[in-house]
């Protein structure tokens, strides 16, 4: 989501000066800072950044943040970070031609509506898009800062997200990703009280697009995986057969307490519906370990989760108490020792599992969609159940889904031979 930010912010500035991107510092006319909030560290790290850029750019560069952190601390950044030039929340990336050549302007409104704001056109990798189909979160998730940076829930209107794909195809992309915190619950807010369309409509209506040939989508909400969602993603051929299912936690109790509105069981039955009517796709999860009050029982019932669903990939941190939470003010904070302990026995055994899963793809094909090129003559992209790939190759290779043949196999990605 952040990528999709730099990328309209890009193309914004392009269409008031002709910038172009650049890898060396003191080139660097505007340096732009795009953050997230999810986590403490990032914010921590934000003001180291500020001082190198500051100390080492060009004399008359700009400095701007913009992102999850510019919205919650607004102002501050400047007060602590006086050669900041300007802050942009997320909630307001449209308006980064105002405030670039407004010194010390902050503009953070989380109130601000841009779901109908037709933005330019950039996209870092032509071969495939990224578009936003909605902006903020409902969710009240006690752990969460997003809601507080990005603001309430609202789509955007279906024939902007249809147009955006549409002219990304044109331009050689083939495959699309499709953008929300919550993307499965598409639909409950719009600018205009008159349209209506759900996810599972929406999926549907992108898949009629001509030359688009994969849709991938990231992240769904399992209280919103209904039957007929579930039944669309298995049945439609151009979805991806990968999904994103995140957990939290496997305590029926701590997920109560962290207002997900599903327990441990509902998870469960998603990704068991999920593995009975699609049982070539791969689940991947978010997991919260050390939430307050989380019990050696809790922490259990995570386990037997990950044990039971057996995720093909797993994002789990330590909890971090974030400003704006519930969470932040429970009693009972779990210690860092006790946490770190835990997320080592969790990552432990999740890499014992992913060392099975990709052991077993030895000698498996697979029709891979390659779009980057790497060092040493050779080429990347994926499967169409995510699986990362390299083969040798030159760029003829990108834009093209190939089948593969897995000749070695690693944790993190599969070599191949094309077939």
């Amino acid at each position: 989501m952040n990528v999709r930010d730099s990328e309209h912010m890009i193309a914004e500035l392009n269409q008031k000066e002709p910038y172009e991107l650049t890898q060396n510092l003191k080139e660097a006319d505007l340096i732009i800072i795009n953050t997230c909030s999810v986590r403490e560290k990032p914010v921590a790290k934000l003001f180291s950044e500020i001082g190198v850029f500051n100390k080492h750019k060009k004399e008359g560069a700009k400095i701007g943040v913009t992102g999850c952190t510019a919205s919650h601390l607004g102002k501050e950044i400047i007060k602590r970070a006086p050669s900041v030039d300007f802050v942009l929340g997320a909630r307001n990336v449209s308006k980064i031609k105002d405030v670039v050549d407004k010194k010390h302007a902050v503009e953070i409104s989380t109130d601000f509506d841009e779901s109908s704001y037709d933005f330019a056109e950039y996209r870092s990798n032509p071969f495939k898009a990224m578009v936003n189909i909605s902006i903020g979160c409902d969710k009240a998730c006690t752990f969460c800062i997003v809601p507080a940076t990005r603001g309430d829930e609202i789509s955007i209107p279906s024939h902007l997200i249809i147009q955006e794909i549409e002219k990304a195809v044109l331009t050689g992309a083939k495959e699309v990703m499709l953008l929300g915190q919550n993307v499965n619950n598409y639909g409950r807010r719009f600018a205009d009280p008159k349209e209506k369309c759900d996810f599972t409509a929406l999926l549907q209506n992108i898949s009629l697009i001509e030359g688009l040939e994969r849709i991938r989508f990231t992240s769904p909400h399992p209280l919103h995986m209904d039957d007929a969602f579930l039944q669309e993603f298995a049945s439609n051929p151009k979805i991806c057969k990968q999904i994103h299912v995140p957990l939290q936690s496997g305590s029926t109790s701590l997920l109560k307490a962290m207002k997900r509105g599903y327990t441990k069981e509902n998870f469960i039955n998603r990704c068991d519906k999920i593995r009975a009517l699609c049982p070539e796709a791969t689940i991947s999860t978010d997991v919260i370990v050390g939430f307050p009050n989380e019990s050696e029982a809790d922490f259990d019932a995570t386990m037997e989760v990950l044990n039971h669903v057996r995720f093909e990939q797993m994002f789990s941190f330590k909890y971090s108490a974030r400003p704006h939470t519930e969470a932040a003010d429970f009693t009972n904070q779990i210690e860092n020792s006790v946490s770190g302990a835990r997320l080592t026995r969790l990552q432990s055994r999740h890499t014992e599992i992913i060392d099975e899963l990709m052991d077993a793809q030895m000698g498996k094909i697979h029709k891979v969609y390659f779009d980057e090129l790497k060092a040493n003559a050779r080429v990347s992209g994926r499967s169409d159940d995510g699986k990362l790939f390299f083969v040798e190759g030159s760029e003829e290779l990108l834009g093209q889904i190939v089948e593969v043949k897995v000749i070695k196999t690693s944790r993190g990605a599969l070599d191949g031979v094309l077939l």
